[in-house]
């Protein structure tokens, strides 16, 4: 069992709806972000950063939050669920946030990248920031806390080795007085001519 996991059955069931709810959302943003549109035009791709988000506050403010949420809520699930299916409970909060963000931000990225040969679907780099931001919120929204919770739900198990009974003590070591050693010439056996 890995170091601050999650012991017994408990563990397995979170493990498990963690895993199962994982494959489902990512299999939800495949279909959602990977399936050709038939479109009269589609927009030229936007390679440059914050643009898109500008672009979409020029349409005002009902619209502009409306895109700038579905960007920060379509990969923001895998900040609870990638924990989740990990199935761990103590872990450093910085280094839970680094890898969930990361693995969000490298999905985000392969779906963009792949969405280059999807016809209809446009390559946007602010999705990129917006999908990334959206992990990262929901993880420090939602993780540190629910691991606090069951930290304090789950009751501390004794290891499973126990430890070796401890011996009494027998005194000091005793030593063995050194003996000489003859001389390396004295020992050879004489030589026959």
């Amino acid at each position: 069992m890995r170091q601050g996991s999650i012991g017994g059955s408990a563990a397995f069931r979170i493990r498990v709806t963690g895993g199962v709810l994982l494959v489902a959302h990512l299999a939800f943003v495949a279909w959602l972000t990977l399936r050709p549109l038939d479109v009269p035009w589609v927009m030229p791709a936007n390679l440059r950063p914050f643009d898109g988000i500008r672009a979409d506050l020029a349409l005002g403010w009902p619209e502009a939050a409306r895109r700038i949420c579905e960007g920060l809520a379509l990969l923001a699930p895998l900040g609870v669920l990638l924990p989740m299916a990990s199935g761990r409970l103590v872990v450093s909060p910085l280094a839970s946030l680094l890898n969930t963000v990361t693995v969000g931000a490298l999905l985000s990225l392969g779906i963009e990248l792949l969405q280059t040969g999807v016809p209809g679907q446009v390559v946007d780099v602010d999705s990129l920031f917006l999908n990334t931001m959206g992990v990262a919120l929901a993880h420090l929204a939602l993780v540190p806390a629910g691991r606090s919770w069951l930290r304090r739900r789950t009751p501390a198990r004794p290891s499973r080795t126990p430890l070796p009974p401890e011996e009494p003590a027998q005194g000091r070591t005793p030593t063995i007085p050194r003996v000489g050693i003859a001389p390396w010439s004295d020992a050879l056996p004489p030589s026959s001519p």
